[in-house]
């Protein structure tokens, strides 16, 4: 029997699969800079951290070129290297160092008030900690802790609070050092003071709240911002660091700064005179004559309508000059003092008088000008020369014993570490020395704000006139730079009785014309207790007025603002102390008063006097070319 066909076997059945499990997608814990509120990590984090990576090692490249550039631009150290410690920090904080181990129990006291100090600190975080302690809000006094977060975070208002306590503390203890002579223990602080200033938490990408939250929102784009403003600062200075403070393109002279109409009616070695166009039918019969300091640009007085002495001036009815120092190069190495005074303040004199035909001029010196002034105006009063018939000085120093801490620049390790700097640039002093000196002066402001917003958070340079005006430096020859800083700052030779100049003993107390002394109540360059000082050397009766605000600011307020305020006292009696407490305070700004003073003594009213019809032919519209020149 046949079998018939075999039949194909039946696959097995296949199981159905199994569920697929109920997986969720795993969600990545909150990750978060400090003092940012940063959101999980999902597809969009991801992309944005990795273009924060991407731009954070685009921005250390940047930084690392543009040092590397710096380092193999730097020449070799030789015989013309800068000395080690020109300053002289070193010596004076050992003498400081001696001081404080002769006095074992103040050390001990110090050093226990920070442990208690330290010791409260914690205690108040342990409170926050536990939302027993109250978390301070309100603006803080310390601009560099200004942003919120440097409160509201616990970490970073630990980090604020642990450095302004050792901070204050270390600059309290070296303050009350003993039985150290006083330049020596001024210029431990003030360096003490620069280091603590570096140190702030507020200065570094890592320590502050604002520049971290800036450089997450942006996705690392302000840090890589901040590092090419780096490195195009690097390029500026030539391999130094030359902050900006500003959009220096914003402001031009001659079209948005010094706009003021007028003529440069004559040009001489050492400046130009500029003669500004009346707006009133009638001026006062003598003309004012302005000297600024030949150690920055003019145009601080005549900045913008809205700020402008110069313009304020005019429109009061004065007939006003004033004095555009040059710019010195290196031809001018040898110029003296004697030279600014014949050929500036005697020759500019002589021009402003032939130029109206008046007999005489009321004068004004800021600052250096100032100093420049009055050492002239004695030695006029030697000769009988009574062509300057009453003088006015904004923030000028005559007597330098109390001078402000530009004093630490004049002991002669730095006056020779200036002479090598002159030589080296051909005999002049470079505009950008002076401006660090300046800066160095109030760092907080000038110095580390701009490093934050600069490089730390990539912020876009605003335009501020007052700021383009400072970092638009002049030169300064070293003949004259040298004697002003060794026989002024040096010397104090006005009140020493020890200044001769072209064979004539300087002597303030011949002086007796109508003196107008300002001085600004904040002002740490010509602080007033020395300007007051230096008003008591004059002969003659003397007005002082103390402003408020600074050595810019508070000569620098126009009346429209209606900012800070002014002190008046009709007597003069012997020091600061005693003037003000006979002092009166008023609002706003000082000029109207010197308007009223100057008035009573400007003379009659006579017809306007146009530049362009004057004896002396103009040689080009103000401002002229000597403020144009640029370091």
């Amino acid at each position: 029997m046949k079998a018939g066909p075999k039949t194909a076997a039946k696959p097995a059945a296949k199981s159905p699969p199994p569920p697929a499990p109920d997986i969720k997608p795993k969600v990545t814990p909150d990750v978060q800079l400090p003092g940012t509120d940063a959101p999980g990590f999902n597809t969009e984090a991801v992309k944005n951290l990795e273009q924060l990576s991407v731009n954070i090692a685009k921005a250390a490249m940047t930084a690392q070129s543009a040092l590397a550039k710096t380092v193999f631009a730097q020449p070799n150290m030789g015989a013309g290297a800068p000395p080690p410690d020109p300053f002289q920090v070193g010596p004076a904080m050992s003498e400081i160092a001696g001081s404080l181990a002769q006095k074992p129990d103040k050390l001990v006291e110090a050093q226990t008030e920070l442990l208690t100090g330290y010791m409260e600190l914690w205690g108040k975080m342990t409170r926050r900690t536990l939302g027993t302690e109250p978390v301070e809000t309100g603006k803080p006094s310390d601009k560099r802790f200004a942003d919120p977060k440097w409160q509201e975070n616990a970490m970073f208002d630990m980090m604020k609070q642990s450095y302004l306590l050792s901070s204050n503390w270390i600059n309290k203890l070296i303050s009350s050092a003993d039985d150290v002579d006083p330049m020596v223990k001024r210029r431990a602080e003030f360096f003490t003071k620069l280091l603590t200033d570096a140190m702030s938490p507020s200065n570094f990408l890592l320590s502050n709240p604002a520049a971290l939250a800036a450089l997450q929102q942006t996705n690392g784009e302000s840090l890589v911002k901040g590092m090419e403003k780096f490195a195009e600062d690097l390029a500026r200075g030539d391999g130094k660091l030359k902050i900006s403070q500003a959009d220096y393109d914003s402001f031009v002279v001659g079209k948005n700064v010094a706009t003021t109409p007028g003529k440069v009616i004559y040009r001489g070695a050492y400046f130009e005179l500029l003669q500004y166009n009346p707006t009133t039918e009638q001026v006062r019969e003598i003309p004012l004559l302005i000297f600024p300091p030949w150690i920055n640009k003019f145009y601080i007085l005549d900045l913008q309508t809205k700020n402008s002495l110069i313009k304020w001036l005019v429109d009061q009815g004065f007939s006003v000059f004033l004095v555009a120092w040059v710019n010195p190069d290196v031809s001018m190495k040898d110029t003296t003092f004697e030279d600014y005074m014949f050929g500036g303040i005697y020759e500019a004199v002589q021009k402003v008088i032939e130029q109206t035909g008046a007999k005489s001029v009321n004068a004004v010196g800021y600052c250096i000008g100032g100093t420049l002034l009055g050492c002239t105006l004695a030695h006029m009063a030697a000769k009988g020369d009574k062509t300057i018939s009453a003088a006015t000085f904004f923030t000028a120093q005559h007597d330098f014993s109390e001078a402000g801490d530009l004093l630490l620049f004049t002991s002669e390790s730095w006056l020779k570490e200036l002479e090598r700097q002159m030589d080296a640039a051909g005999g002049v002093l470079p505009g950008s020395a002076m401006a660090d000196t300046f800066n160095s002066l109030r760092a907080n402001d000038l110095i580390w704000s701009f490093f934050v917003n600069n490089y730390l958070m990539g912020k876009d340079l605003t335009p501020f006139d007052l700021l383009c005006w400072n970092a638009d430096q002049t030169r300064m020859p070293k003949a004259l730079h040298l004697f002003y800083l060794r026989k002024f700052y040096g010397e104090n030779a006005l009140t020493n009785h020890n200044l001769v100049l072209a064979g004539v003993d300087i002597d303030l107390k011949n002086v007796t014309i109508p003196i107008y002394e300002q001085a600004g109540r904040e002002d740490h360059i010509a602080p007033p207790g020395s300007v007051y000082k230096g008003s008591k050397l004059f002969g003659g009766p003397v007005t002082y007025v103390l402003a408020g605000s600074g050595h810019i600011a508070g000569v620098v307020n126009h009346p429209d603002a209606k900012k800070y305020m002014h002190w008046l006292n009709d007597n003069h009696p012997a020091t600061l102390g005693e003037w003000l407490q006979g002092a009166e305070e008023h609002p706003g700004s000082w000029w109207p008063h010197w308007a009223g003073w100057l008035n009573e003594r400007s003379g009659p009213m006579v017809p306007a006097r146009d530049p362009s019809k004057g004896k002396l032919k103009p040689i080009m519209d103000a401002p002229g070319a000597y403020v144009l020149v640029k370091s």
